[in-house]
């Protein structure tokens, strides 16, 4: 039989259980406690990191507000500018292939005309000697070539570079800019230092700074500047000839102004990316460089 419990007993069992109860509660509020804390500690860690690289943005700015002379310096912003445009004149490479695309169109257009001239030719000269041959009774008749056809076929023969040689030299007539030694010729140049550029657009003169430049040609100053590589420079126009003075000491025209064969209009000096007093004198006709020294003697 199942014993029948007093109330004493059953008082006590109540006791027990609600002391069990209490020490259960305690134990999962203290892993709450303990939860909420490792929490805490983790959103404290992300506060530091968090504060950490405010201050290392900070120690940035300042660093780069401090050095500012060095880092937006004309030297530096010029060396940048040269190591974009090193050895590669894309300006030259366009022309290159422009001329290259138009010189296959031009070329199948001239075979085409050629081949129809040569076919009309040989029909007017049949013509003509079958004429003579009925009005004077000889043949062996020549067709004489008009005058100049000679000179049109050697120009075609020529290169671009031959070609704009010779317009240069037919359009423009040139004087010695300034007195000096040749330091350095146009075209290709191993150079001793990475900052000067292999690919030589003109003919650099030395000459001691403060040595008066003159105009090589007629024309118009259509650019005078003291900005990038070229330093302190001149661009004057005259057709399509144009002609550039640069790392001169200091300038005597200005943009606009027309200048004479003979006028000084600079100084030689050593401004701009350069190693040491010297005039870079440069032709172009049609933005095309050629070698000044094929054009006159310096």
């Amino acid at each position: 039989m199942e014993r029948t419990m007093t109330v004493e007993e059953r008082i006590r069992r109540a006791e027990e259980i609600y002391e069990r109860r209490k020490r259960n509660e305690g134990l999962t509020v203290v892993q709450e406690g303990e939860n909420k804390k490792e929490k805490k500690d983790i959103k404290l860690l992300k506060k530091m990191i968090i504060q950490l690289l405010v201050c290392i943005c900070i120690y940035l700015v300042i660093y780069t507000i401090q050095n500012k002379q060095y880092i937006f310096s004309e030297d530096f912003i010029n060396k940048v500018n040269e190591i974009i445009s090193y050895d590669i004149d894309f300006r030259k490479l366009y022309e290159d292939a422009k001329n290259y695309v138009i010189g296959i169109f031009t070329q199948e257009s001239e075979n085409q005309e050629q081949n129809e001239s040569q076919n009309q030719n040989e029909s007017n000269e049949e013509n003509a000697t079958e004429n003579t041959e009925m009005n004077n009774g000889i043949g062996g008749a020549v067709e004489q070539s008009p005058e100049g056809t000679e000179q049109v076929k050697e120009n075609q023969s020529l290169s671009q570079e031959e070609q704009d040689i010779l317009n240069v030299k037919n359009t423009t007539s040139f004087i010695k800019p300034v007195e000096g030694t040749i330091s350095s010729i146009y075209g290709y140049r191993d150079t001793a230092t990475g900052t000067v550029p292999k690919n030589h657009t003109g003919t650099d003169i030395a000459a001691v700074t403060g040595t008066k430049i003159k105009s090589a040609t007629d024309g118009q100053v259509v650019l005078a500047s003291e900005e990038g590589d070229y330093g302190k420079h001149i661009k004057i126009q005259i057709g399509e000839v144009s002609i550039i003075y640069a790392h001169c000491n200091s300038l005597y025209v200005k943009e606009g102004d027309m200048v004479t064969q003979g006028q000084e209009i600079a100084e030689v000096g050593s401004t701009g990316n350069s190693t040491g007093p010297h005039l870079h004198f440069e032709i172009r006709i049609s933005e095309r460089t050629v070698d000044p020294q094929k054009i006159l003697e310096l």
